[in-house]
């Protein structure tokens, strides 16, 4: 049975977290990934640690992790030899992704407005800080961003952290894995428009966009309500964060009154209900001092999984805040397959998080390793672009392409 995307061919000029991530997706849904990388060295995050080691060989996680189901083709794009094999490959591919420093490619005659041409049915997806598509252009938008910096200019990074101390970062790497999804969706549904027009197009995907789109909620309470939020303080609701019990953390959120008359009764407080003091949102958020030693005090006399336990069965939906040991030993994560083991020759089987979501009419995901550089160069040349094995070892003298063996 096919996955979702199979007959798709994909091309990403991609490097670190953003493009590899959103073409491991495509990968995953079941289109051909070529991967293009520089001869000798490669996506710099194959030098990054941590490393798996095994028998002298290293790869490193981060690579093996965001690069799995793809091939990989190691090219000169600077070489005049290498662009004639890019061209070339862009002529036969559905799509392009790419993640270079803004306006790279087409400063080498490679760009979208250069190869849509030749191949008007292509979706070339290009991955920046700023955004690079005419007529939205920006006073940013020629500058490089890594992910922090999106946080940071999106107000995600003011909303997390406590009230007295700085901005705090979030996840390593959110804007990136969350640009890439985002992409990833806009690429599908260019595809889509494809299917309609026969045309391809241009997608736009920019992590400061991206990054504000996901933090609605200031822009809502700012546009609608006047208000300007800050980390570490609501303002309509409490209440909301994680809590210790006698083991450990839990996650709670308290967002109406409904929930906030269970979590009452769970406490034997059913006297907060209608105190003047909590009977609201704004009132529970004006007086956290008063109520936040009360939810402390009662959690702090049970274990985690009691209070986990107790305010799920109570209709307040909780969870513990989870170590990575706790997530690799939780059967519910078992159960949903979320761990996917990948067997890796060289350095062995590890898990790796799965893609979600399930499809009830598609098989799960393919679990091939992450390739190795260059190591479906002679492939990809010679099986899908026509060289012949003379041609591949001449461009491979000249440092156009490495191959893998």
């Amino acid at each position: 049975m096919d996955r979702p995307l199979s007959g798709i061919r994909v091309t990403g000029v991609e490097q670190y977290i953003a493009g590899p991530y959103c073409t491991m997706l495509l990968a995953d849904a079941g289109a051909e990934v070529i991967k293009i990388e520089r001869p000798g060295t490669g996506d710099p995050r194959r030098a990054m640690p941590p490393f798996a080691e095994k028998d002298n060989v290293k790869k490193a996680a981060g690579f093996m992790g965001y690069n799995r189901n793809k091939k990989s083709l190691a090219l000169n794009l600077r070489h005049a030899r290498g662009k004639e094999v890019f061209r070339k490959l862009a002529a036969r591919s559905d799509v392009v992704v790419e993640n270079l420093r803004p306006g790279a490619m087409d400063k080498l005659g490679l760009g979208y407005a250069d190869l849509a041409v030749p191949n008007p049915r292509l979706v070339w997806a290009v991955i920046s800080g700023f955004g690079r598509m005419e007529g939205f252009r920006g006073p940013y938008s020629d500058r490089p961003a890594f992910d922090i910096v999106a946080e940071a200019m999106s107000g995600v990074m003011h909303m997390v952290g406590f009230e007295d101390k700085p901005p705090s970062w979030t996840l390593y790497g959110m804007a990136d894995i969350y640009t890439a999804m985002v992409t990833a969706y806009g690429i599908v549904q260019a595809l889509f428009m494809r299917e309609r027009t026969g045309a391809g197009q241009f997608v736009d995907s920019a992590m400061f966009d991206n990054m504000l789109s996901l933090n609605e909620s200031m822009i809502v309470l700012h546009s609608v309500a006047g208000q300007s939020p800050h980390r570490g303080r609501t303002q309509n609701f409490f209440p909301r964060g994680a809590y210790a019990t006698r083991d450990g953390y839990i996650a709670l959120n308290v967002p109406d009154n409904i929930i906030w008359g269970r979590l009452c009764q769970a406490m034997g407080r059913e006297d907060l209900i209608e105190d003047g003091r909590s009977n609201t949102g704004t009132a529970r958020a004006a007086n956290s001092a008063f109520l936040e030693p009360i939810i402390e005090g009662w959690l702090a006399s049970l274990s985690r999984r009691q209070a986990v336990d107790t305010l799920n069965g109570i209709g307040v939906p909780t969870g513990p805040v989870n170590t990575a040991e706790d997530v690799f030993a939780d059967p519910h994560v078992k159960a949903r397959g979320m761990l996917m083991e990948i067997d890796d020759p060289e350095v062995g089987v590890f898990r790796f998080a799965r893609t979600p979501p399930h499809m009830s009419a598609a098989p799960t995901p393919p679990a091939e390793p992450a390739p190795n550089l260059g190591q479906h160069t002679r492939e990809i040349l010679e099986g899908l672009l026509g060289y012949a094995p003379a041609e591949v070892d001449d461009l491979a003298a000249e440092g156009v392409v490495q191959t893998d063996g």
